[in-house]
């Protein structure tokens, strides 16, 4: 987490240590980069967000607990707060602005707007994609921020998620998902805040998802559309919404964007699966804008040419038409003899696009691979509707899935049921292990990192509680029912029962995982071990890898991303009977 104030005077960062979710907050001035002693502790999950005139800062903390605090506690986190730091004052002198006792779960990000006058509060309980929207005009406290502000509540419900996209004075413009499952844009005016009254900016589309939306140049919007997993990058007009144009994009992923409302001009990164990395910059100023390249990512010895990427729709269990990406070596022959690297995800409507990973790459080139890519159900790929297809009761959906775009990967000749491994963390992890509980013969290589296991428990610890608008909550009967007939510790099979050997299994942990703790895997594997490895049919390694100073992924070293690369790959080429190919 970074963000630079608004007069670009100052700079604050957050720093992680041992991959932990905990967040120690520094800052620094832009002119000479020197460290000011202003320091943050205690944070986690938290907004960053200026004031316009550089004074200070609103951020999230939480209280402090009894034990360890540093990544390697399982202790619930509730309660967090949302304060005001002041440049050049102590952290105990920070000014307390929100904070909802009554409900512990809430979690609050603050957006300051645009002209510097609003702060937005957006207030989420778990991980479904719908909040609450607050507001206060800060040109009405004639004193300053002092304590709690005087939040309107423009929207005191949970029923739809509301974004900040940019105002004109009380009109403000946001993205929504209100009646609109692959989201819109409409506009709400402060002074007649009535929902009779919002008007539709941008209306949904019919088949692709609105994502990001940023103002520029003050009258436009970049506005970006996903298209079957792909991105699409277009201008429109801030008053109207009328579409302008489309900007050119090859097939891939828009994975940053850098613009000011203020600022005439925009920066994007681009990137795909062969596409390292390419920086464009727009000047809206002249008459025919046109993006051009402003940096791009070479790669020595990489040739883009040497490499093909396609797109598939393979039908699932229920007729349900699912895309793949597939990444191959240009003019492969289909007779079942790659092995093949699965990945998915599925989950908490996280859309699964086009990316560069050196690693997946290398497992193409050099060990005759390919890379599969499912978006199955549970992601966001094509709105809400995709999402709640795969989460809650229907997260069988997603299980399915995946085991069908193994089946259509055998089927079309692409490779064997020895030859493929499965990968995916975290929610992904969960996957994994549900999918080689279920069909074990289906795969030759499993591997989940940091994967949820125990689906009874998972609410206990740390942040787990915010995922049951995804899972459910085993204290739910009716969720209980859905949650035991996957959970991955709950159904691995006696050692004493008829069922086929797994295949191959690799887990991975981190022991300051505090986002999913070590528990989860390390309960799953001694009851694989226990279960599975003793019967005398199981012949594949079942294994896990611990990594210390280690957390959930995010921040990692870049020595130790090498490393876990490295160990995972060579699982995979040895269990699965692969060579190095220069």
């Amino acid at each position: 987490m970074a963000r630079l104030s608004e007069q670009c005077e100052c700079f604050a960062y957050g720093l992680s240590g041992s991959g932990s979710d905990w967040v120690t907050v520094k800052f620094m001035t832009v002119a000479d980069q020197k460290e000011l002693p202003d320091t943050l502790e205690r944070v986690k999950f938290s907004c960053l967000s200026w004031t316009h005139d550089d004074r200070g800062v609103f951020y999230n903390c939480y209280p402090r607990q009894e034990g360890k605090a540093d990544g390697t506690e399982t202790t619930t986190n509730l309660n967090q707060k949302l304060f005001y730091h002041v440049i050049g004052t102590s952290q105990s002198e920070d000014i307390l602005v929100a904070e909802f006792p009554d409900h512990p779960k809430w979690h609050s990000s603050a957006t300051v707007s645009d002209d510097g006058r609003y702060v937005l509060l957006s207030i989420t309980e778990g991980c479904e994609p719908v909040n609450r929207l607050w507001y206060c005009d800060l040109q009405q406290l004639s004193g300053g921020i002092t304590g709690i502000l005087p939040w309107v509540k423009l929207v005191d419900n949970f029923e739809a998620q509301y974004s900040y996209v940019t105002n004109e004075g009380s009109a403000f413009t946001f993205r929504t998902n209100l009646l609109a499952p692959r989201y819109r844009l409409i506009n709400i005016d402060l002074q007649s805040p009535d929902p009779s009254l919002w008007t539709t900016l941008i209306p949904e589309h019919e088949k692709d998802v609105l994502g990001f939306v940023a103002c520029v140049n003050y009258s436009f919007l970049l506005v970006n559309y996903l298209h079957d997993v792909k991105d699409v990058l277009q201008l429109h007009q801030l008053r109207t919404g009328e579409f302008l144009r489309t900007l050119p994009l090859a097939v891939g992923t828009v994975v940053g964007v850098s613009s000011r409302k203020k600022h005439a001009d925009f920066f994007y990164q681009f990137n795909s699966f062969t596409t390292p990395g390419i920086i464009y910059h727009c000047d809206l100023t002249s008459e025919t804008p046109e993006p051009t390249v402003f940096r791009q990512v070479e790669v020595k010895g990489f040739d883009p040419s040497d490499y093909q990427t396609v797109q598939v729709f393979y039908p699932s269990r229920d007729g349900t038409k699912v895309p793949m990406f597939l990444v191959h070596a240009t003019g492969i022959t289909l007779d079942s003899s790659h092995p093949v690297f699965l990945y998915g995800y599925g989950g908490f409507e996280a859309s699964i696009q086009p990316y560069y990973n050196v690693a997946y790459l290398l497992f193409v080139r050099h060990l005759g691979g390919i890379l599969a890519v499912a978006n199955i159900r549970g992601g966001g790929e094509y709105g809400q509707t995709w999402h709640k297809g795969g989460c809650l009761g229907n997260k069988q959906n997603g299980f399915d899935d995946f085991q069908c775009a193994a089946e259509y990967l055998i089927h079309e000749k692409y490779t064997t049921a020895s030859k493929l491994a499965i990968n995916g963390a975290s929610n992904g992890g969960l996957l994994v292990a549900a999918c080689v509980n279920q069909r074990p013969e289906l795969f030759g290589c499993g591997i989940a990192k940091v994967g949820v296991m125990d689906m009874l428990k998972f609410h206990k610890f740390t942040i787990g509680h915010a995922w049951t608008t995804d899972y459910g909550c085993s204290d739910n009967e009716e969720e209980f029912h859905w949650l035991i007939k996957y959970s991955p510790l709950h159904n691995l099979p006696l050692s004493s029962s008829p069922a086929p050997p797994y295949p191959a299994m690799l887990l991975l942990t981190g022991d300051h995982d505090d986002r999913v703790v070590p528990l989860h895997s390390l309960k799953y594997t001694a009851t694989l071990q226990h279960c599975v490895g003793r019967r005398p049919g199981q012949r594949q390694p079942l294994l896990i890898r611990i990594d210390t100073k280690s957390g959930h992924g995010a921040g990692k070293p870049t020595a130790k991303a090498i490393q876990e690369e490295a160990h995972i790959f060579s699982f995979i080429a040895e269990t699965l009977g692969l060579s190095w190919r220069d």
